[in-house]
């Protein structure tokens, strides 16, 4: 059954539609009571113990309460990374409430449209009024009484634990609703794909408004972990921040390792890494020369899955198995995937198509989507859009979205291959490479390079020489001060590729 949602204006859940298990407060209020003086949460804003981070949380579900948020409402919380935002997340935990994280960083018509699709009880943060509307609101400075009753709450669940909005790098933006109600039983298995342990140190280095970080966090502290939180990511910082709270699980997406690998000799070997059991990367794939290059820096302890918001599906590999297929994303972890060329027809080991994905028969939806509709066919199978390939063995490999490819005269150019080689160039801090229309080859392969180091077109052509066919060439390069990636890691293509049209 889909979790029943409830929407602005509509009534309030009933209790047919609750939900079985251990409410995700109640881990946390357990831990508090186990160890009420041991860290939970770290951020430039301060420090809370479990107890505090316990208390904290009801004061503000009952100033939720206060404001109209009943069982079932979205809240959307438009905060950066904080202790605020992790105590609003939680406070919606403890009514039932459905926490809709968004980034303030979002533009505003963007915003306006996301908060418009669930019509939230609720908007926490410092947002427009065309943002909010005449709904409830609390800014992002808001600090419940301290003389306010912070008493357990009674125990709620929520139909969905999570319902992040999706990157918005192709068409308009949609809000996946997570079809996992917020119990311990349908959160904590996946800290085992994760290797998040119990009673470690957590290091999320990325903005918890996005998935990948949000499920971090929220698994880091169901198992009693120390969550550090770092509120934009500065690769030098991060490298103090696993020595100083001797950090155990470490959340990166590619750009992390590519700027904690591109720093200064000297200061990659000064830095702690010894506390490390695992470094867990997942979004934008990682090229092989930087995973290479960690796990001859910190061991093979490095852990990738493949998968996406709607965890229809996924994929997963330890650093162990990867130095026996480099390049693989891992075997299939959970639900069915298989590789089919355009025409549908499913393709054997070594063949490349596009990737398609089936949950497990028998289990419920893993999601359900506000704003648009999946790439699906009749039989149940999903697609984010992704080519890849098995190999004989059923690891399976990634190469770019299908919507990323580039046609040139009929030649089939994937931004991720030329991407990779210049990252290898010690002047190019990142690049994005599209296609742009030309009259003869009808596409033409163009680079944009946010540079490290001066350094000019001739030089990097003559570098990608040495890596890449001569075809696949990018025909202009163009250089630019501005990061190419949002703050998920994530490059938004298709907007590039609209600007210089």
């Amino acid at each position: 059954m889909r979790p029943r949602l409830r929407r602005e204006g509509e009534p309030t859940v009933s209790d047919d539609d609750q939900h079985s298990g251990t409410p995700l407060p109640v881990r946390l209020a357990e831990l508090a009571a186990e160890g009420p003086d041991i860290p939970a949460l770290t951020c430039e804003d301060g420090t809370l113990t479990r107890a505090r981070l316990e208390s904290a949380a009801n004061r503000l579900a009952r100033d939720m309460l206060a404001a109209g948020v009943r069982a079932g409402d979205f809240t959307a919380i438009v905060l950066g990374n904080s202790t605020a935002f992790v105590l609003a997340e939680v406070a919606c935990w403890k009514i039932g409430a459905v926490p809709q994280p968004l980034s303030p960083k979002l533009p505003t018509a963007e915003l306006a449209e996301i908060v418009a699709l669930t019509g939230p009880a609720l908007v926490i943060g410092d947002v427009p009024g065309e943002v909010t509307g005449n709904r409830p609101h609390l800014p992002a400075g808001h600090r419940s009484s301290a003389q306010q009753d912070d008493s357990p709450l009674p125990p709620a669940i929520s139909p969905a634990w999570k319902a992040p909005a999706s990157g918005g790098s192709t068409g308009r933006p949609k809000v996946i609703v997570s079809g996992g109600a917020a119990t311990v039983e349908e959160i904590d298995p996946a800290a085992d794909a994760f290797g998040i342990e119990h009673g470690g140190v957590v290091l999320v280095p990325s903005p918890v408004s996005h998935n990948g970080p949000n499920m971090a966090v929220a698994m880091g502290l169901l198992r009693g972990n120390h969550v550090v939180l770092m509120r934009r990511f500065d690769a030098a910082r991060a490298l103090e921040l696993i020595a100083e709270h001797r950090v155990s699980w470490l959340y990166a997406v590619s750009t992390i390792l590519h700027r904690i690998a591109k720093l200064p000799e000297p200061v990659r070997a000064a830095a702690d890494m010894s506390s490390l059991r695992t470094v867990f990367h997942t979004a934008a794939p990682v090229p092989v020369w930087l995973k290479r290059h960690w796990i001859d820096w910190v061991g093979p302890i490095l852990r990738e899955i493949y998968a996406g918001t709607e965890s229809v599906a996924s994929a997963a590999i330890t650093g162990e198995e990867w130095l026996q297929h480099p390049g693989s994303v891992g075997r299939v972890l959970k639900g069915r995937m298989q590789v089919r060329d355009a025409d549908g027809r499913e393709l054997g080991p070594g063949r490349e198509g596009k990737i398609w994905m089936r949950r497990d028969a028998g289990t419920e939806p893993t999601y359900h989507l506000l704003g648009g509709t999946a790439d699906a066919d009749d039989a149940g199978w999903e697609s984010l859009g992704d080519i890849g390939w098995f190999d004989e063995h059923g690891y399976l490999y990634l190469g770019d979205r299908e919507s990323d490819m580039i046609l040139v005269g009929g030649a089939n150019v994937y931004p991720a291959e030329i991407e990779a080689a210049l990252g290898l160039h010690e002047a190019v801090a990142d690049s994005c490479v599209i296609g742009l229309p030309d009259e003869d080859l009808g596409n033409a392969v163009h680079a944009i390079v946010q540079p490290s180091a001066p350094v000019s077109a001739e030089a990097l052509l003559e570098h990608l020489r040495g890596h890449v066919a001569a075809h696949r060439l990018p025909r202009s390069v163009e250089f630019t001060a501005q990061p190419l990636r949002d703050e998920a890691g994530k490059v938004r293509r298709g907007l590039l590729r609209a600007e210089r049209r």
